[in-house]
């Protein structure tokens, strides 16, 4: 009976004791020290998706759950892009939007590193093992340049370290406010306690896309093949795993926008029958293509995925020659015109062009990229024989691509004549010889420019032309195999 009386005894104390040692944890060594706590809310995913525009940009919505206590929680938002425009960020719960709002918003992006390390432990001690494992220990006085060792906080000692030299340094902990990834932080006041799902928007650059299309031509080079890719480009220091992909087509105006003209190369087609990933439709003044699966574009990746594809478009081949290669416009004075065109352009461009109608096998909006154009040689295999680059091209216009200069055809222009009848009138004669020495017949588009800034008159020509816009005419010259022809006209000019 005694035995047990004492026993309790002892637990009460025990209980006492306790009980004050938890109070002491609590409260800290004296009361005025206590201040109210925040709690801090780490994001769980729950879901992202990702807006590309052709300008090295992209829109990243992520939405997370958060567990928030009623009043004021610090949230800590992490795996964000290293690009991130922090003036572009938006939070706001989805759960009760009315009763939480943002209070403060900051972005930490004091990432940890050797440098920033060696920063902050100035005047603290440090370890340092060099290659040949020697072992240094003292207090940091300087990183800048190479280690200095003091055997105090003010010196004493010192040694000098070759940052060369060095394999490891070791730090008795990490410095307050650095990070290991950049962090958004949010002070938000919650109404509503528990389980909110957050959206969290920004803007990021280091992403872009491209499209980039491979055409086939047939053997009569009157059809072909087309197969469009887009080429994404993360380098914003983020992944997003498992994110629902649009791509924006358009040129979007901005303050100022940075681009990446890197081209990529493009992979085989898939074959027919395969389901395409890309929906279309118009957005705003653009167009929006979206991914009907979620994908996963990690940081530091090039990922490339086909977005339209058609095996048979109507094309046609044609040759062109500018024998001038003015650039657009001319410049005539009096004087220097008089010898003008006495040095020709003898190339003759191959052109392909192809409609993008519905028609036509295609029929929807292509974004500008590069088309690479291949045909397939007599043994099967497929030739590169040429590329051009487009615009953002609606249905319904034509496509016309520069593949390269024909081998086999060559176009001479020189002036023939040149007076001037007025102080104000101006006449010009030239003539342009061009060589076919092909197996077969080709016709030839000639294509002369008039000088922009004066009313002109054709006097004669030895062929019929069309008046392409109101200094552009086009002879459309037909040239025998393994021959020639020649065009000549007269010109007169006033001002």
């Amino acid at each position: 009976m005694r035995y047990a009386r004492k026993t309790w005894i002892w637990g009460a104390v025990a209980l006492i004791i306790a009980a004050l040692a938890i109070g002491c944890v609590n409260a800290g060594p004296m009361a005025k020290d206590l201040k109210p706590v925040v709690p801090v809310a780490q994001a769980q995913d729950s879901g992202v998706e990702l807006t590309v525009y052709n300008q090295n940009l992209a829109l990243v919505r992520d939405l997370r759950d958060l567990e928030l206590e009623a009043g004021v929680n610090e949230i800590k938002f992490t795996e964000v892009a290293a690009l991130i425009d922090p003036t572009s960020v938006r939070f706001r719960s989805l759960t009760d939007p009315a009763g939480t709002y943002v209070m403060e918003q900051n972005y930490e992006y004091d990432v940890v590193g050797t440098s920033k390390l060696l920063q902050k432990y100035v005047d603290q001690q440090i370890t340092v093992v060099t290659e040949d494992g020697t072992m240094y220990e003292g207090y940091l006085l300087s990183g800048a340049q190479d280690l200095i060792l003091g055997s105090s906080a003010s010196g004493g000692a010192v040694s000098v370290v070759k940052l060369s030299t060095v394999r490891e340094i070791k730090f008795p902990s990490l410095p307050e406010g650095l990070l290991t990834k950049p962090t958004l932080v949010w002070k938000v006041q919650a109404e509503k306690a528990g389980t909110h799902q957050s959206e969290v928007t920004y803007m990021t650059n280091g992403i872009n896309w491209y499209a980039n299309y491979v055409a086939v031509i047939n053997e009569k080079d009157d059809g072909l093949s087309l197969n469009g890719w887009v080429t994404l480009d993360n380098q914003s220091g983020a992944t997003y795993e498992n994110a629902k992909l649009k791509l924006i087509a358009g040129d979007v105006n901005r303050v100022t926008a940075a681009r990446d003209e890197r081209v990529y190369a493009v992979p085989t087609a898939a074959p027919s029958g395969v389901e395409k990933g890309f929906v279309e439709q118009s957005f705003f003044e653009y167009h929006l293509y979206t991914l009907q699966r979620p994908a996963t574009i990690k940081d530091q990746q090039t990922k490339q995925i086909e977005f339209t594809g058609t095996p048979a478009v109507t094309a046609a081949k044609f040759y062109v020659y500018d024998g001038a290669q003015m650039g657009g416009w001319r410049y005539y004075s009096p004087v220097m015109d008089q010898g003008y065109g006495t040095q020709s352009n003898p190339k003759v461009y191959v052109m392909l062009e192809f409609v993008n109608a519905a028609t036509n096998g295609l029929g929807i909006p292509l974004p500008k990229g590069v088309v690479r154009v291949y045909k397939e040689n007599p043994e099967g295999g497929a030739e590169f024989i040429g590329e051009d680059q487009i615009d953002h091209t609606p249905k319904d216009e034509r496509i016309l691509l520069h593949l390269g200069d024909a081998f086999d055809l060559v176009g001479e222009r020189k002036q023939t004549n040149f007076t001037r009848p007025g102080d104000r009138t101006i006449e010009e004669s030239y003539e342009i010889k061009l060589r076919n020495h092909k197996d077969e017949a080709v016709e030839i588009r000639v294509v002369e420019q008039m000088f922009r800034w004066s009313e002109w008159t054709i006097l004669q020509s030895s062929h019929e032309y069309e008046k392409k816009d109101s200094r552009t005419i086009e002879f459309r010259i037909p040239v025998p195999k393994d021959g020639e022809a020649t065009v000549t006209y007269t010109v007169r000019y006033r001002w």
